[in-house]
């Protein structure tokens, strides 16, 4: 059975099943998606974000998020203006930048809902274990392209898939919440698609860099 990926909108086929678990990856794009009938519910999201309990204080989760966080310090101002874009109900990126005297602002749907800050443009957006649970990812990246400055910079960290992978005994796709991944293509994909003039990705972390105009 083919679907539609949500991301390209092109033909996927079927990728994995295992008892209850159905996975297609786009022929196209390459990204794998969990079968949109076992998506998870905005309640059932929240409870499993809950279930981390993620403190901004503590020092390994503030390593964890270390490789964008010290990639903004090293590339933009303190006065230039930042999105932590997803921050969860512990807002790490944000509350490390801040610390270090950096303009960024946390949100989140579920936790930081604050749609003014939907209605800016920033030097620079911070996604952290954030694009695996887009459930549309192909309007949640257009608007992060919108969200950007010309030249503006996107971060996001993830875990990618490549074909080396035993998918049945990968870790990451067993978070109920983790609906799209990516691959290696999928990034190519996403950089030509929304106006980034090129895309590097060097372990979890990727990053984009937006054209100097839309």
């Amino acid at each position: 059975m083919s679907v539609i990926c949500p991301l390209c909108q092109h033909q996927a086929s079927e990728f994995y099943q295992f008892k209850k678990h159905l996975y297609h990856q786009c022929q196209f794009c390459y990204g794998i998606f969990m079968d949109p009938a076992l998506w998870p519910d905005r309640e059932a999201e929240q409870r499993r974000y809950l279930e981390h309990l993620n403190d901004v204080e503590d020092s390994r989760f503030q390593r964890f998020v270390a490789p964008i966080t010290q990639l903004v310090q090293q590339l933009f101002q303190s006065h230039q203006q930042g999105l932590d874009f997803g921050a969860g109900h512990a807002p790490v990126i944000t509350h490390v930048l801040q610390q270090a005297g950096f303009a960024i602002a946390a949100y989140d749907p579920l936790f930081f809902n604050d749609d003014a800050l939907l209605e800016q443009r920033y030097d620079y957006i911070c996604s952290c274990e954030v694009i695996e649970h887009f459930h549309h990812p192909a309007q949640s990246f257009a608007q992060l392209r919108k969200l950007l400055k010309p030249g503006g910079r996107l971060f996001c960290m993830t875990e990618i898939y490549h074909e080396g992978i035993d998918f049945h005994r990968w870790n990451y796709k067993n978070d109920p919440t983790h609906v799209f991944m990516y691959h290696r293509n999928t990034v190519s994909y996403i950089a030509d698609k929304y106006g980034f003039k090129k895309a590097m990705i060097e372990g979890r972390l990727i990053q984009f860099q937006a054209n100097s105009s839309l």
